[in-house]
């Protein structure tokens, strides 16, 4: 009878040999397949495959077993408990039954044949149980204490059942602690098996980091959506995944085409292909591995990413190879990382076209505004020197003129912060003609002045100063235009010695309502808004108003000489 330290390392030889084989196939790619699958997610093929890889386990480890007074030193129990917790309670149970069967069949009438058989099922449900309502990270300790459970009742039926009693516990005495102590090895294979299985999260972050990559490098292409920037976010992407061909699609047509085949489409106008309809309507991922295009039969694998936007597919990202098998899970996950990325940027590039649409749009109709009140005020001083001071109401229409002109010809371009100067000059002209000595303008402007804005933002600021300020007063009034710099921008001032602006209005401005009829300076603010962050800065004086607003340095400089200084 062999040495009971024989026996265990008998166990243990072929539980190792079980390890090398299981170390193999956990090389091929079809079985890594399997274990980078959640087990939820198994097919009936897959689990009856890895079913049948445990089984055999099992059998041969019956086969292989040692006789000790007709029973069997072997590792059927481990095989069984390793296929259960690792693929679950099927494939666990269907090992357990088939192995025990077996079992049962080779030595009908043997005194361990029934308990075996017991044990065997005993041992499937076992692992089922382990694999669903225990914790990963502890399969491997409790399927240690599992597999010594399995074969310590083996044990106790035997001597239930063996007869004579005698025969039972010389078995026992032989065979417990190479058995029990054997079953160490289930925590060995289910630690190898799941390393494997751990392999996908590793492999999850290490594409996660090249989607991030390559987001990094397409997002400047992705602040004007167009048919050339699309193809460059399309030669990156193929650049960096080594694909053959890459295309991004909208739900109609194909929108970018770059790599193998792409002289055989027409981009902008090519429909899309029923595979992508497909993909499109049903928003799940395509995957072809072995396949060959209509149009293009030199690609064979291919993958086919929904994008979203808002909650609804978009368009499609798609990823071509020449040779079969190349859509792996790793690279599946990253098509699926930075599709999410891209509908991001997408969805956040159209907003910002959007509003940047509304913004141009609002200060137009801003400016349209502001406008026709200016012409008003400009008219009525023109109409009452044109009888008594002729020149003077000539050289106001120049000045009107001069004005509107320049104002016809703005778009939606920033302009130089003097010329809008020259503005407020002919308009001021204009005023003083009807305010004669009561209005005194003073102008306190750096030299190195360079920077673009806006039209009409500082003559509505004036227009306030001289209107609601200078004229209410009995005496004499002092409008000072200031642009200084400072250490965060470049700030505008116009501050007068007039009236006073009240609180109320002040706080109907920044509340943004309209403060009675100063719609100029609401304007303004609004407009102040939109483009620097910040609106007016109002205060009242004594006497007088200083309003003031800045000009942040991330604006547009203007490289140009600056013109001469404004008198």
């Amino acid at each position: 009878m062999p040495h009971m330290f024989d026996m265990l390392l008998a166990v243990f030889d072929r539980a190792a040999l079980m390890l090398i084989c299981l170390f193999f196939l956990t090389r091929t790619p079809l079985f890594r397949k399997l274990l980078h699958k959640e087990n939820d997610n198994h097919t009936a093929l897959e689990l009856a495959a890895v079913t049948a890889i445990f089984s055999l386990f099992a059998i041969f480890g019956t086969l292989s077993g040692i006789n000790v007074e007709g029973s069997l030193i072997n590792v059927r129990t481990i095989a069984i408990m390793s296929g259960g917790i690792l693929f679950g309670p099927w494939v666990g149970i269907i090992t357990g039954v088939i192995s025990g069967t077996h079992r049962f069949l080779i030595d009908i009438h043997g005194p361990t044949s029934i308990p075996c058989l017991i044990t065997s099922i005993t041992a499937g449900f076992l692992s089922g149980y382990i694999n669903k309502n225990v914790k990963k990270t502890l399969h491997w300790k409790v399927g240690i204490i599992g597999g010594m459970l399995c074969e310590t009742l083996t044990m106790i039926l035997i001597l239930l059942m063996a007869r004579p009693f005698s025969l039972g516990l010389d078995i026992v005495m032989n065979i417990a602690a190479p058995l029990i102590l054997g079953a160490s090895s289930i925590g060995l294979i289910v630690i190898l098996v799941q390393s494997v299985e751990d392999e996908k999260e590793v492999i999850a972050a290490r594409q996660a980091r090249l989607a991030l990559d390559i987001a990094n490098k397409t997002l400047p292409y992705f602040r004007n959506i167009n048919a050339e920037s699309l193809a460059s976010i399309c030669s990156i992407i193929r650049d960096d995944i080594d694909a053959d061909a890459v295309a991004i699609t909208d739900t109609k047509n194909i929108l970018a085409y770059v790599g193998v085949g792409a002289e055989e489409y027409n981009i902008g106008h090519e429909t899309l292909s029923e595979m992508t309809k497909a993909t499109l309507e049903s928003g799940q991922i395509t995957v072809k591995n072995n396949d060959e295009m209509h149009r293009t039969p030199q690609i064979h694998s291919l993958i086919i990413i929904p994008l979203w936007e808002k909650g609804e597919v978009t368009g499609s990202l798609k990823i071509y190879y020449c040779d079969p098998h190349r859509i792996t899970y790793s690279l599946k996950v990253m098509a699926i990382g930075l599709s999410q990325i891209m509908s991001t940027q997408m969805e956040v590039s159209r907003t910002e076209q959007l509003r940047e649409m509304a913004n141009k749009a609002e200060m137009r109709a801003l400016q349209s505004k502001i406008n026709p009140h200016f012409l008003f005020n400009a008219l009525n001083a023109i109409s009452s020197s044109i009888r008594v001071r002729p020149d003077v109401a000539r050289q106001l229409i120049i000045n009107l003129s001069r004005y509107l002109r320049y104002n016809l010809e703005l778009n939606d371009e920033l302009i130089d912060l003097r010329k809008e100067l020259h503005q407020v000059q002919d308009y001021i002209a204009i005023e003083q003609a009807r305010f004669g000595s009561k209005l005194t303008v003073i102008y306190d402007i750096d030299d190195d002045i360079s920077v673009k804005i806006p039209s009409l933002l500082i003559q509505p600021l004036v227009e306030n100063a001289i209107v609601h300020g200078i004229q209410k007063c009995s005496g004499k009034g002092v409008v000072v235009i200031s642009v200084k710099h400072q250490a965060e921008g470049i700030k505008v001032s116009v501050k007068d010695t007039g009236h006073g602006i009240n609180q109320e209005t002040i706080d109907r401005v920044a509340r943004n309502e309209m403060p009675g009829n100063k719609i100029g300076l609401l304007n303004v603010h609004h407009r102040v808004s939109l483009l620097y962050g910040q609106g007016l800065d109002i205060r009242r004086l004594e006497p007088g108003t200083d309003i003031s607003f800045l000009i942040t340095r991330t604006q547009p400089q203007v490289t140009a000489a600056p013109e001469s200084k404004i008198a």
